[in-house]
């Protein structure tokens, strides 16, 4: 038995400039150990980075997924079943729907460092969440794939 690939997965990594900042971390914490010798400032130097391309790293290890029939965004597992409508959203909306029209209840996938996004409203009448705010580099593939795994559970049921 042959596993297809999933219809959507993007992962929400940071820009490259985060990447060069994290060498620049590990090369002030070097210039501040300088004064205890030449060890302790490659310790920083070596240390500084590593922490700081492991912060980077993890805060850009973030998934979006369609699987099957759910919605995987993050740390939340929705299934498809208990979404409605999507709106891609482009940079100014996107930036509306961060700010002043976003809802405390809504459940936000925020990357400030990804201007687009897809907002996806949840039906479900047992969940208190008005709608997933997910930034996203492919709003419109994201928005196709909810719309053929929703299908494909319907067909399914």
């Amino acid at each position: 038995m042959q596993l297809s690939a999933p219809p959507y997965e993007e992962r929400l990594t940071a820009p490259r400039s985060w990447w060069l900042i994290s060498v620049l971390v590990g090369v002030s914490l070097a210039l501040v150990l300088l004064m205890f010798g030449t060890l302790p400032m490659l310790g920083g130097l070596a240390g500084g980075t590593a922490v700081a391309a492991v912060v980077t790293s993890a805060y850009g290890s973030v998934r979006i997924r369609v699987v099957g029939d759910a919605l995987i965004a993050g740390e939340a597992r929705v299934p498809v079943s208990a979404l409605g409508e999507s709106e891609v959203l482009d940079a100014q909306e996107a930036l509306a729907w961060r700010t002043y029209k976003a809802d405390v209840r809504a459940f936000l996938l925020l990357r400030s460092y990804i201007p687009t996004a897809l907002r996806v409203e949840v039906t479900d009448p047992e969940d208190p969440t008005p709608y997933l705010y997910l930034s996203t580099r492919e709003p419109e593939r994201l928005a196709q794939a909810l719309r053929t795994a929703k299908a494909a559970a319907r067909d399914g049921s």
